[in-house]
């Protein structure tokens, strides 16, 4: 018995990859939300040409720039005052989900090195919006039709994740509710306004606030306040009007040659089916002998005593049991109980 799980616990070690871990990171990814006039696009943007320049892309502001090394996927032409305030970069204008898809594919990162999606919940209501099936009566989409809903969406972010650039995902903000002990709605918090496990994807997430001068009224600061941060250099810190300066310090700890990869969707799901298909056929082996034992248990019973015991020692076993099978069984009961009452 000790020679078999010795055996059966060296084949499991031979199938998995034990490592030491190391850096894997190249590039920062980063989400930033907040409402509007919060200063999201132009923080992005003062960032973005912080690390163009920091991969060796000519970026200079006020001047000529050639070669910026940033592209904009820009859904609400959010950026149309920033090319005459001094920024170059290159953009894509569309709030297609396809299209942005079918961009991100094709970037090239020799060209750029830093890409922007400003804004992500745009492309998350048009995942929405491309559900041309049956709603619920509320005017909402199924239950089960939201796994087809989000695949594009969770394809689109494991790209940008993976992608060998430096990631924004800008997003807008919304109120996050619940239900309160008389019944009513009650804000919560607030959260990015995508998919729900947007947020969780990046490495980086700040939320971004503006509020006037008291001295001057006239005048608003900036605030960037980091939710999450995976490096533990930023988590939990405020900076007032941020700048490429405010994220500068996490670019030492990106040391890695390559950028990570996610694992394939699709290997995952068809690992995970393989396993989930084991499960069921194992379960339905149990199931039938299960029921074998059952049956030869009820057959021998000889009398009322005889039976009852083996009715109680049967339903002991009902939790092993399919449904079809614990028919059968209920079957099985009837007809023992009828042989019974008319020997």
């Amino acid at each position: 018995m000790a020679k078999k799980v010795v055996e059966q616990v060296a084949a499991k070690a031979a199938k998995v990859r034990f490592k030491k871990a190391q850096p894997m990171q190249k590039y920062i990814k980063c989400a930033v939300y907040g409402p509007a006039g919060s200063g999201k696009t132009f923080t992005t943007l003062l960032q973005a040409v912080g690390l163009a320049k920091a991969g060796g892309k000519q970026v200079q502001i006020s001047k000529e720039i050639f070669d910026s090394g940033i592209l904009v996927i820009d859904s609400e032409q959010g950026t149309d005052f920033l090319p005459a305030r001094g920024f170059k970069f290159d953009a894509v204008y569309t709030k297609s989900l396809a299209k942005t898809l079918e961009t991100i594919e094709q970037v090239d990162p020799d060209v750029y090195n830093v890409v922007i999606i400003d804004s992500i919940s745009h492309l998350w209501q048009a995942a929405m919006d491309a559900f041309e099936g049956k709603l619920t009566q509320a005017n909402g989409i199924p239950l089960n039709a939201w796994a087809s809903v989000k695949r594009p969406y969770k394809r689109l972010i494991q790209l940008l994740m993976d992608g060998d650039f430096h990631l924004f995902i800008v997003g807008r903000q919304k109120n996050m509710f619940d239900t309160g002990a008389d019944g009513t709605l009650v804000k919560t918090g607030v959260c990015m306004k995508a998919e729900g496990e947007t947020e969780y994807e990046p490495h980086i997430c700040a939320r971004m606030e503006a509020k006037k001068s008291k001295a001057d009224t006239s005048v608003s600061k900036y605030y960037a306040i980091y939710e999450k941060d995976r490096t533990g250099l930023l988590a939990g810190k405020t900076f007032v009007n941020p700048t490429f300066e405010t994220i500068a310090c996490v670019l030492p700890l990106l040391t890695a040659k390559k950028q990570a990869k996610s694992e394939d969707i699709s290997e995952v799901v068809a690992q995970d089916g393989e396993l989930v298909e084991k499960d069921y056929e194992d379960k339905q082996t149990k199931s039938a002998d299960t029921l074998q034992a059952c049956t030869e248990l009820i057959t021998n019973a000889k009398d009322w005593k005889a039976f009852a015991e083996a009715k109680e020692q049967a339903n002991a076993k009902r939790r092993y049991l399919t449904h079809p099978h614990r028919t059968e069984l209920r079957e099985l009961f009837k007809n023992k109980e009828e042989k019974l009452s008319n020997k």
